[in-house]
């Protein structure tokens, strides 16, 4: 099997795929991996799968375990809804809800995948397949052969584009500003020992620790502006911090403790795609923002990429090189009704502002879940 894309869910999915018995190589066009600041939230969802993989307790080690999730009005600070979370949820799902720096995530993932099978900068520009096998071109001239190729090369992928013809994502009109920063430079305006997400007019932020010793924070904001400076690589550019405080002036104080500590801040376009109508073609599959990108208010996309990493490799598990495009045909009918069920709540980004029922999100289990089309998701907002 050959997997394009060494970020979480092409890492996650080689991880499954060796589990289930299969040969992996892993093809990424970046030259290495940056510590960006960003902190990132592993739902009992994405904790089952995890878990299931053996890293629970590894993440558990260095997260931050919230006790709730509190909501709250911009200016005055008013609880809108709080989602306890610590012992209450693990019970209710049987999973953690962990709070962890990207960077930490990526590192547990990347252990389980020895490095060997991943080959960096590697980056295609061409994809041809018959009824045996497909063949990855890259721009060094390389060639790899697979009986099944697996883009999760993000959002701007390169396989989809070969594979479905050329498509631009849709821009929100929204820009998310994000970094991570010592919580010593708060010089004592500690945070709630909760994830809070603070709800403005047209525009919010969310911040939480990312450490489990309380070290590091985060916080990640969105708000509208124009993107003339975007271009397909500037995912993390730099960010302008007045720019950035002149756009929460207002917001309660808590909210500018944090935004005048932060030392520096990165920035990148919220890009939205309308479900695609199909994610294989023979084959190729596409996997995570490859083919289901999603705004980042239900804190999903990471998560859902693991569910289609476990879902996959129980597709492909036992199957001979001539089941391949039949098993990848069944791991898209499984999983994208839930993707697109997901994609669409997350963009009207209304998730938890007030009571909400969670289970159809958190209560998902991708290691038992039929591996037959399901019925549309039952969602409770």
């Amino acid at each position: 099997m050959a997997i394009v894309g060494a970020g979480i869910g092409g890492l996650a999915a080689a991880a499954t795929l060796l589990r289930a018995g299969a040969d992996v190589q892993v093809y990424e066009q970046a030259g290495g991996f940056a510590r960006v600041g960003a902190g990132i939230q592993m739902t009992p969802n994405a904790m089952k799968v995890l878990g299931g993989l053996g890293l629970e307790e590894r993440l558990r080690r260095v997260a931050f375990a919230p006790r709730s999730a509190l909501n709250r009005e911009w200016d005055s600070g008013e609880v809108s809804n709080e989602l306890q979370i610590g012992d209450a949820m693990e019970a209710r799902y049987s999973a953690p809800y962990l709070l962890m720096h990207r960077a930490d995530l990526h590192g547990a993932v990347a252990s389980l995948v020895p490095s060997e099978m991943v080959h960096l900068q590697r980056k295609v520009i061409g994809l041809d397949q018959d009824g045996r096998s497909a063949t990855i071109a890259f721009a060094d001239g390389g060639l790899a052969r697979a009986d099944a190729v697996i883009a999760a090369d993000g959002v701007h992928s390169a396989v989809r584009e070969l594979l479905l013809g050329p498509e631009s994502p849709e821009f929100s009109g929204r820009v998310a500003y994000r970094t991570t920063f010592p919580t010593a430079l708060l010089r004592g305006a500690d945070l709630p020992p909760s994830k809070t997400k603070w709800w403005g007019p047209d525009r919010h932020i969310v911040m939480y620790y990312v450490t489990a010793n309380r070290s590091e924070l985060y916080f990640v904001t969105s708000q509208p502006e124009d993107a003339r400076w975007m271009t397909p690589e500037s995912w993390s550019a730099k960010g302008d911090l007045s720019q950035l405080r002149d756009a929460y002036a207002g917001f309660h104080p808590q909210v500018q403790a944090v935004l005048a500590a932060c030392p520096e801040v990165h920035k990148w376009a919220l890009l939205t795609r309308a479900p695609l109508p199909r994610w294989t073609q023979g084959r190729v599959a596409l996997l995570g923002d490859a083919c289901h990108p999603m705004t980042p208010y239900m804190a999903q996309g990471a998560a859902t990429s693991l569910e289609d990493a476990v879902v996959l490799a129980r597709c492909l598990e036992g199957i001979d090189s001539e089941g391949v495009p039949q098993a990848l045909e069944r791991y898209e009918a499984v999983r994208k009704p839930r993707t697109s069920a997901i994609q669409l709540t997350s963009k009207t980004n209304t998730w938890m502002r007030r009571q909400t029922n969670p289970d159809w999100v958190y209560g998902y289990d991708a290691w038992t879940v039929p591996l037959t089309a399901p019925a549309a998701e039952s969602t409770v907002q």
